[in-house]
């Protein structure tokens, strides 16, 4: 008698999450409020103003005015598939980046970040890794099982900025899609939900204000406190 085929475990106690709503979330230096064209779409225009390349990796972008940058705005907070976040730096006090819950499926547990945009002031700041880690936070604490970021695969920050947040490597999907009339590679990267205790602790201890110096350096780097908890290296990252 052969033996049965191998089958996933029961997960006998998990039931789907909810889908996001939007709802405000705020740190000690950002907080993410539900985006709106009329509320933010002037402001975050200005923070993006003669930064064209912060569109280059996108699929929309860059938009010549304002009036234009709030009409695609406007149409994409309308659609059921996304739900964006403005990201308000509470140092500058000013709006200065976006990103977005998609691929949003409470009944595999399975939740995306993406859409991500940030001013060049915002980037590479506090703010900036404490609005992606309260973006992960709601995810896991709402029940999802697993939490994705994906990009161009020539995008190698955004590779590397998935990695420093503890996101895992699996693999490049090839030709993936077409964007502005290029071909795509997609990078996939993931959490799942029985690694966020521990990335959790790691992003409490980097962003806890006893991590920096007088001078603003850091103390501990991000991406130190979460090599042990990824479940693999990103190649592209390994080579110059």
């Amino acid at each position: 008698m052969t033996d049965p085929r191998p089958v996933g475990p029961l997960l006998p106690r998990w039931t789907p999450p909810p889908a996001p709503t939007g709802a405000m979330m705020d740190g000690r230096y950002v907080r993410l409020e539900r985006l709106d064209a009329d509320t933010h779409a002037a402001l975050l225009f200005r923070a993006f103003d003669g930064h064209d390349w912060v569109w280059d990796y996108m699929p929309a972008g860059p938009f010549a005015s304002s009036a234009q940058f709030h009409r695609w705005m406007k149409e994409v907070t309308g659609s059921q598939d996304f739900v964006f976040h403005a990201i308000f730096d509470k140092e500058s006090g000013a709006f200065s980046g976006f990103a977005s819950y998609l691929r949003i499926q409470p009944a595999a547990g399975s939740i995306e970040v993406g859409w991500i945009a940030m001013a060049p002031g915002l980037q590479r700041t506090r703010a900036a890794t404490e609005a992606m880690y309260l973006m992960m936070k709601w995810a896991f604490e709402a029940g999802y099982r697993r939490y994705e970021w994906k990009c161009d695969a020539l995008n190698r920050p955004s590779r590397r900025a998935a990695q420093r947040l503890g996101l895992t490597y699996e693999g490049v999907f090839r030709q993936a899609t077409v964007v502005k009339g290029r071909n795509r590679d997609t990078a996939w990267f993931a959490a799942i939900d029985g690694e966020w205790p521990a990335l959790d602790e790691a992003f409490r201890l980097w962003l806890d204000p006893s991590n920096f110096g007088p001078d603003g350096q850091q103390r501990e780097r991000l991406s130190d406190l979460t090599r042990l908890v990824r479940g693999g290296e990103d190649p592209l990252l390994s080579t110059r």
